[in-house]
Formats: C-alpha cells, structure tokens, sequence
C-alpha cells in the first residue's frame, strides 16, 4: 500500500518532468508520422579521416543488398586476405583474426564477423544536433596557436 501512496503523490511531479524532456521528435508521442527520406550513401570509396585512435574506419561505398548472416558475408568477398590482391580493396585489420587470448586464426573470428556491428556508410544528411567534435590534432594545433 505504501509504494501506491509514494507513486500518487509523485505524479505531479513526474507530470511536470515529462513535459520539459529535451527530444529530437517532431510530433507528439502518440502520432505515428512518415518517416525521413533515407540520405543518399556516399559511394566514392575515399578513405575517410579517423577522428580518433581505434575508430573503426567508415565504409567509403554503398552496401544496399550486402548479405552478412551465418552463411555468408558478402564485405569478405573483396576485403579478406585472399581477395585483396584482385579486388584492390583494404585487408580487414590482423585484429580480425584473432580470438579473445590473442591468438591467430586462419578465418576471421566469430566476433569480428558482422562488420557493420562496428563499420559504417556514410550518408549525406543534415545532423539532428550540432557536432563540436574536435579530433585531437586539432587541439593540439589551437594549443600551439594560443602559445
């Protein structure tokens, strides 16, 4: 009975809190409008710039139609160690190959499989929010401009 009270008298409260949510939608909670119009991917295959160490590179082309599932991936297809020398494509990382302990594998391990768990194609689309992001090199450069 207790936790009921708790709740009655907390409700005006949280009614107050839930209209002062900050939120990227455009309609009310309970509408269901249309969807944006998907962005158009990039498909330049340039490299991109990483902005940070480790950052998984982007994928620079289209993959609508890519299969990646338990029987195929089809990103292997040009990106593996056999078939970089006739696609001309990047090798996917040596981490790839290797298992939790560090040790190498002859495939590319389980866990590193789904590429685009971690690597992504970039579209043309204008942010929700407003990116101050700032690479570390930049940092430095505007350190050494204020010295």
């Amino acid at each position: 009975m207790k936790p009921f009270i708790l709740i009655l008298l907390l409700m005006p409260f949280i009614v107050l809190a839930e209209q002062n949510i900050a939120t990227l939608r455009s309609a009310e909670i309970a509408a269901e409008p249309d969807a944006p119009r998907m962005g158009n991917e990039e498909n330049n295959d340039l490299r991109r710039k990483r902005n940070y160490p480790m950052q998984p590179p982007t994928i620079p082309h289209k993959i609508a139609g890519y299969r990646i599932d338990l029987n195929s991936n089809k990103c292997l297809s040009c990106h593996s160690r056999r078939q970089v020398v006739d696609s001309q494509a990047p090798m996917v990382s040596v981490t790839h190959y290797m298992d939790r302990d560090g040790n190498f594998l002859a495939e590319v391990s389980p866990r590193r499989y789904f590429c685009n768990q971690c690597h992504v194609p970039q579209t043309d689309v204008k942010p929700l929010v407003e990116n101050t992001f700032q690479d570390i090199d930049t940092i430095l450069d505007n350190q050494k401009i204020k010295q």
